[in-house]
């Protein structure tokens, strides 16, 4: 359970509010409170209430399930469970209504219309959670994957392309989704949860605690960054653009074979605000092994560059536990601000050894997406009817541009031993802990520390 799931928040409200104030809420997830705005209606998506709540559609074995009574009286929330969890939605197709991303809620209300200067009527589709939008609005595009296809064509791009594409949308923290025909459980590794985009297929949901954010602050926090910033300004770049453009001249400079050459003894791990996935551990911080003096821009240049490479390795290590578990990822399709980092989309498709796919509309994919499930709504039948979401996502999605892994031999290797390393810093964080913590079992530093 991680505090970005909605049953925290719910536990917090409720030992903050007044009883009797907490006793008359309903509880909504942002996507099923806008389409309540909208529409008026109860209606919610499978999309927040699986993902963020804790609903179950269906089990893996094809059971009927629903909400987990047990759990939520476990955790001081049994209230929500004595009246058929209607505060919540209620349960899908017994005392309420759950849908499939897209699919038809209804029309736009009247009190919605008026606010927002727009006829009612207008067709409101099932919504979705930001990062899952950013998976509607990229993963549909038609592309050439094969480096080595010597001609233009692409596959056909049926929904089986969407079980080789993992969505990574990437901005302050990045999502890693994937889709499957059956359900598949990695450590680590949210869901697998069904029905929340396309029905009877299987959903699950990687991420890294930081990445935008990461790097902002291993900027921010160095000596060089406001002289620095103050010269990117001057050039009019953003510090990332400027700093990626000295990375260049100090290869150039030194006739490095390569930027990563210049951080080849440098080993940075910055889970600095815990592990998401595939670890799982909110204990978890950050190292740097290969520390030296330098204050200058150059150190900070090397500093940036080897936190883009840690994101890369992890995104490596994220892809790599799916797979292992039974995914067939090949691709990346990235969406979000940190698409517009060139060195950053090198880096991942490199130490990936997959193609990495920036969207046309680098800024909005996730607004792309949202359209999509408008489109979706808008086709409904006088049934209630709607288009398969695959189909409008190939007919909407336009090509954007493929980052293939370098063909560098050299830079491959040097990236596959810094992978090794990064798993070796990871693990050896945890031996550490483990190690003090036993030493301190039982003793009075242990016991004033209230363990």
């Amino acid at each position: 359970m991680n505090v970005e799931m909605e049953m925290p928040k719910v536990l917090w409200l409720k030992n903050h509010m007044p009883a009797e104030l907490f006793n008359r809420c309903k509880f909504y997830d942002l996507a099923d409170a806008l389409t309540h705005l909208a529409t008026g209606g109860e209606t919610r998506s499978f999309c927040s209430a699986v993902c963020k709540q804790g609903y179950v559609p269906v089990g893996v074995d094809g059971s009927v399930k629903g909400w987990q009574e047990d759990f939520y009286r476990d955790i001081g929330l049994g209230e929500l469970a004595d009246d058929g969890f209607k505060r919540v939605g209620g349960v899908n197709g017994v005392n309420g209504e759950f849908l499939s991303a897209g699919e038809l809620v209804g029309g736009l209300c009247e009190k919605a219309a008026k606010e927002f200067g727009l006829p009612p009527g207008i067709a409101i589709g099932s919504g979705v959670i930001d990062a899952y939008a950013g998976w509607i609005g990229t993963v549909g595009a038609k592309v050439k994957l094969d480096p080595d296809c010597l001609d233009d064509s692409v596959a056909p791009n049926d929904v089986s392309q969407a079980f080789t594409r993992l969505a990574s949308v990437a901005g302050t923290s990045t999502c890693h989704l994937a889709m499957s025909r059956e359900p598949v459980f990695v450590p680590g590794v949210w869901g697998p949860y069904r029905d929340v985009l396309i029905p009877d297929f299987w959903m699950a949901e990687g991420g890294q605690s930081a990445t935008g954010e990461l790097m902002k602050h291993m900027l921010e926090t160095h000596a060089a960054y406001y002289d620095t910033l103050t010269e990117a300004e001057a050039a009019g770049k953003s510090i990332y653009a400027y700093l990626n453009d000295h990375l260049r001249h100090l290869a150039e400079k030194t006739e490095a074979p390569s930027i990563s050459y210049l951080v080849r003894h440098y080993f940075f791990y910055g889970d600095l605000w815990g592990n998401r996935s595939p670890v799982a551990d909110p204990n978890m911080r950050g190292a740097i092994i290969g520390m030296s003096s330098d204050k200058s821009k150059d150190g900070m240049a090397l500093l940036y560059y080897s936190t883009m490479e840690f994101i890369a390795l992890q995104t490596r290590q994220i892809v790599e536990a799916m797979n292992n578990s039974g995914h067939s990822i090949k691709s990346i399709f990235m969406s979000g601000s940190q698409c517009q980092n060139e060195i950053l989309m090198d880096l991942i498709a490199t130490a990936c050894g997959m193609p990495v796919l920036i969207p046309r509309y680098v800024n909005a994919a996730v607004v792309h997406g949202a359209a999509m499930l408008g489109a979706k709504a808008a086709s409904a039948d006088k049934k209630g009817k709607t288009e398969p979401l695959w189909d409008i996502m190939d007919r909407m999605s336009k090509p954007g541009k493929v980052v293939w892994c370098r063909n560098d031999p050299a830079e491959k290797k040097l990236l596959d031993a810094k992978y090794e390393v990064f798993l070796d810093q990871c693990k050896t964080q945890q031996d550490y802990r483990k190690k003090i913590d036993e030493a301190l079992k039982g003793s009075t530093l242990d016991a004033e520390a209230g363990n």
